[in-house]
């Protein structure tokens, strides 16, 4: 686990970046550093195929503006979403593009709150300079706070090391997919890893074992 005053330096600088992304660009897939709003949605229907049919809570952990509750509301009549994020000013946006809107909550924190399910988009892409195996340590320690709060079962997505050499930005992290894998497995027996769905980046899934199993 990384300690506490490196992680307070990787939050800091995660915190300023984020909220000056929104600061720029508003509550728009590119104020929380995504292309275009088609590759946000694939990466949320990538998070969503760890999802059941029936109700249940989930903790958008690093949520933005909330941009995934309104994904989740067009599939699932029924959920209770909690959003939290580091960013002050991500949090505002969020709560001011959801007023009102009932079962959905929007918190400023940097640790995930207990639900059913744990999601994470995009939280593990931007190291800017913290050096490769400081950043994969916090990665590690984020997925384990995510596995402790999650009920059911938990998500994230990475950039990927198999990203073509010519596109690679010397200021994001690209993970090595097997050594992910290979850390959530001794978290759960019940480990997918999606690597084909035509973006530069995996995701992976984490399902609980259930009683009896």
């Amino acid at each position: 686990m990384i300690d506490s005053t490196r992680g307070d330096r990787i939050l800091a600088g995660v915190d300023a970046y984020y909220s000056e992304k929104v600061r720029v660009h508003g509550p728009t897939p590119k104020g929380v550093d995504w292309n275009s709003i088609e590759s946000q949605h694939l990466r949320f229907m990538q998070l969503s195929s760890l999802l059941p049919g029936q109700q249940f809570s989930i903790c958008d952990f690093g949520c933005g503006y909330g941009s995934y509750y309104d994904f989740l509301a067009g599939q699932h009549p029924r959920f209770e979403y909690r959003g939290v994020d580091i960013s002050a000013d991500m949090i505002e946006h969020a709560r001011n593009q959801h007023a009102g809107v009932e079962h959905c909550r929007f918190d400023c924190s940097n640790r995930p709150v207990s639900s059913d399910y744990v999601v994470a988009s995009g939280i593990f892409n931007v190291r800017q300079q913290i050096p490769d195996r400081e950043w994969l340590e916090y990665i590690f320690g984020c997925v384990e706070a995510m596995s402790d709060a999650s009920g059911r079962g938990f998500a994230f997505n990475c950039l990927t090391s198999y990203s073509d050499a010519d596109r690679k930005r010397d200021y994001l992290y690209y993970a090595d997919p097997r050594i992910l894998f290979d850390h959530c497995m001794r978290l759960s027996r019940h480990v997918t890893l999606l690597h084909g769905y035509g973006l530069y980046e995996f995701t992976i899934l984490v399902r609980k074992e259930q009683h009896g199993e």
